[in-house]
């Protein structure tokens, strides 16, 4: 498995892997290849977003972390990072997510981030147990919604 920075010629394979797990959830969430470019690998506030490519080409999954600016849609204080992690359904249970965390810690490390927020669906038991692999621990809750928090320096 190969870690990368996610590039603008990732968007339609990231695409797929976000519809195909957007299906499984039901959700009417945006999907498009466009949609991908401007919320995850162009995003204004990214610190990173780094995909997992198979030994094949194969995209096996996503992981997307930005910095909290004032009025975020999470009420999150400024300068957190916001974490969203997006593994092909055929990929779920390789250890995807695990090294595309190690990514993303130490790009929060390197960029002077202290937290990291991931608000889950509170029905979406797979990332909840997923980010309580990973260390994240429950700090809030909110409607439909479990927020966890990984603190950097432990």
């Amino acid at each position: 498995m190969i870690i990368r920075p996610a590039v603008r010629e990732d968007a339609v394979a990231m695409s797929a892997v976000l519809a195909a797990i957007l299906d499984t959830w039901e959700s009417g969430r945006p999907r498009s290849p466009g949609h991908v470019l401007s919320n995850y690998i162009d995003h204004p506030d990214r610190v990173e977003c780094s995909v997992a490519m198979g030994r094949d080409g194969t995209l096996l999954g996503f992981q997307s972390l930005k910095r909290a600016t004032p009025g975020n849609p999470y009420d999150l204080s400024e300068g957190w990072g916001i974490i969203g992690t997006y593994v092909s359904v055929q990929a779920t249970g390789r250890g995807v997510g695990r090294v595309l965390f190690a990514a993303s810690r130490d790009s929060a490390r390197g960029a002077g981030i202290a937290q990291i927020d991931a608000t889950i669906g509170a029905t979406n038991e797979g990332a909840l147990a997923y980010y309580a692999a990973m260390g994240f621990e429950t700090y809030r809750r909110r409607p439909r919604a479990v927020c966890k928090r990984y603190d950097i320096i432990r």
